[in-house]
């Protein structure tokens, strides 16, 4: 069984998207995530390590409950081998029993295992946001005004939100209304009651993939973004080969009209 890390926190990943519509957010630092732009696609060990980071780290205090556990062996996402899903699962802890009463069992009077058909369990006990989309939720009002001209141009998202969140904090706290507050530099105001999740070298990953604070946090945040975006890559296939067919229809629309009206604009010259 993974092991779990408890985390101090209560507190909400973000503020209201109407806030970021303001233009309220803080400073977000762009990255090159392997699945920005057109052609982009989700890089597997990423998400991978994502997943070992939110497991151990993050699901504390912060579920998951609109994934299903199945989708981690799907192509696109994690794609973990079919039986290592299956043990994954079937280890999972439930934390939660009281937001996961679906699960109890009144014949063995006990709450029984996860199976892939389940979606992971959600969270409510810490009073901390569930993180099925934040990245999504997070996306789209970063630039000037809040007219997200960042995310068209630079491939700015939620992703950069959830990356710039994580590492901004900058070590400074202060206590209002009996609340410790830390200093961020992403949140919007500066100051964010959740206390640094991460601090480098929280994980150990099989492929020997730097643990290093910036690291963990762009693994995490790829990870989020799948869980909130698991269908990205398809929707671009589907995308480019719908600009493929329509760029073709119209070049032939405007071939068709030049030959049908070609006799009647010789006859005006």
């Amino acid at each position: 069984m993974l092991k779990k890390l408890s985390l101090a926190t209560v507190a909400a990943m973000g503020i209201t998207t109407s806030a970021f519509a303001a233009g309220g957010a803080g400073k977000v630092e762009n990255i090159d995530f392997s699945f920005d732009g057109p052609f982009g696609t989700y890089d597997e060990n990423q998400l991978q390590r994502g997943l070992k980071v939110y497991t151990e780290i993050c699901s504390a205090c912060h579920g998951l409950k609109f994934v299903p556990m199945r989708t981690l062996t799907g192509s696109g996402g994690p794609n973990l081998p079919e039986e290592q899903m299956k043990a994954y699962v079937a280890e999972y802890p439930v934390n939660d029993e009281a937001a996961n009463q679906h699960l109890y069992d009144p014949v063995e009077d006990e709450f029984r295992a996860l199976t892939p058909t389940d979606h992971f369990p959600a969270v409510e006990s810490a009073g901390a946001p569930d993180l099925s989309l934040m990245a999504k939720a997070r996306a789209g009002f970063h630039g000037p005004y809040g007219t997200g001209i960042n995310q068209f141009f630079k491939g700015m998202g939620g992703a950069e939100y959830v990356y710039s969140l994580l590492t901004g904090y900058t070590g400074e706290e202060k206590e209002e209304a009996g609340t410790i507050l830390y200093e961020n530099t992403a949140f919007p105001g500066g100051w964010i009651s959740m206390a640094p999740p991460l601090w480098g070298d929280d994980v150990e990953f099989d492929d020997g993939h730097s643990t290093e604070l910036e690291d963990i946090a762009e693994d995490l945040s790829a990870f989020l973004m799948w869980t909130a975006e698991p269908q990205l890559i398809a929707r671009k296939q589907t995308g480019f080969v719908a600009v493929f067919f329509l760029t073709v229809l119209s070049v032939l629309l405007y071939l068709t009209n030049k030959r049908i009206w070609a006799k009647a604009k010789g006859k005006e010259e």
